[in-house]
């Protein structure tokens, strides 16, 4: 069966993500995907897009594309950081006090999936956030930032003091991305182009043997194709 997989992602560096390397990936399972910027708000009939500031924000926008496509051949999916998660996200309160990132993660991806209530949606909550597939192999940095060898070897020091890479906290100074950028400046002003190019240098077979919970999602996503 030919299934259309419609993510709904935080930001470009998502989108760009899933356009260069999971859409190609998962159209080997017959799955055609289409990612979407979640808006953030409109004005003068103008949306603009990027960055979750509010749950109810997203709500509103994945809802409105259920609703828009009610067919039986199509999927919905969401890629959003846990770092930096709204605070009204549903279950928030509560998985904030599960020391364990994986469990944490679990159930708000739990609490999602019954706010949105349509069997055709699998949540997706990133941990910490997109960076920490990028930090499963740091070396292909240098593919973007030259010059920056020392700074690099630094990064694959830190990332292997951690027990996996999705370990790698969301504190607002030492999150993934804080990480890269506090060794490669020019990261910040370059993310949405840079850090899709350097995951995709990567290659999904390293991203999630390094990144378990991303590992599941992309099983869960490639079960739904034929080609599965």
């Amino acid at each position: 069966m030919y299934v259309r997989l419609n993510i709904i992602v935080e930001g470009q560096t998502e989108e760009t993500f899933v356009n260069q390397t999971l859409k190609p990936h998962l159209s080997r399972f017959s799955i055609g995907v289409s990612a979407r910027v979640v808006t953030t708000r409109k004005e003068r009939g103008t949306k603009y897009r990027g960055g979750l500031s509010t749950y109810l924000k997203a709500k509103r926008d994945i809802t409105l594309w259920t609703k828009q496509d009610r067919n039986a051949d199509v999927r919905f999916t969401t890629m959003f950081d846990l770092y930096g998660l709204p605070t009204d996200f549903p279950g928030y309160k509560s998985a904030a006090a599960d020391a364990d990132p994986y469990q944490r993660v679990l159930a708000l991806e739990d609490a999602f999936r019954k706010d949105i209530s349509d069997r055709r949606f699998i949540p997706y909550i990133q941990l910490h956030e997109f960076e920490a597939l990028i930090l499963s192999d740091p070396k292909q940095l240098d593919t973007q930032f030259e010059n920056r060898a020392d700074g690099i070897a630094r990064l694959e020091t830190m990332a292997s003091r951690f027990p996996s890479l999705e370990h790698i906290n969301d504190n607002v100074n030492t999150a993934p991305s804080k990480r890269i950028i506090s060794e490669i400046p020019e990261y910040q002003g370059s993310k949405v182009s840079a850090g899709p190019i350097v995951a995709e240098k990567i290659g999904l077979s390293t991203l999630r043997s390094k990144c378990a919970h991303f590992a599941e999602w992309l099983e869960k996503l490639e079960s739904l194709g034929a080609g599965a």
